[in-house]
């Protein structure tokens, strides 16, 4: 598969790029390269290789739930800056 200057062109047209005659050589050239690329990419046999989801055998381990004491609403709120009916005040983030 080839590009021509023309499509790469109208890319550019509809990107709204003004592309000067060395930069469409240059994209024109890099182009075919990538098409080439991609080419081979899509000719390599996989008939021979496994299915896979991870590049290794590696799981998440996930914790069992538990249920645990907390520390009390009181001290917790010491460390606030400012609070408010037993809950943090904080800055008005949204307009």
């Amino acid at each position: 598969m080839s590009i021509s200057k023309e499509e790469i062109i109208h890319i550019a047209k509809l990107a709204s790029l003004n592309l000067s005659e060395e930069e469409i050589e240059r994209y024109t050239k890099d182009m075919q390269e990538i098409l080439e690329f991609a080419n081979t990419v899509n000719n390599v046999s996989t008939d021979d290789v496994n299915e896979t989801i991870g590049a290794n055998g590696l799981y998440n381990v996930f914790r069992k739930d538990e249920i645990k004491q907390i520390i009390e609403k009181e001290e917790l709120l010491k460390n606030a800056p400012s609070q408010d009916e037993g809950m943090f005040r904080i800055p008005k983030v949204i307009n």
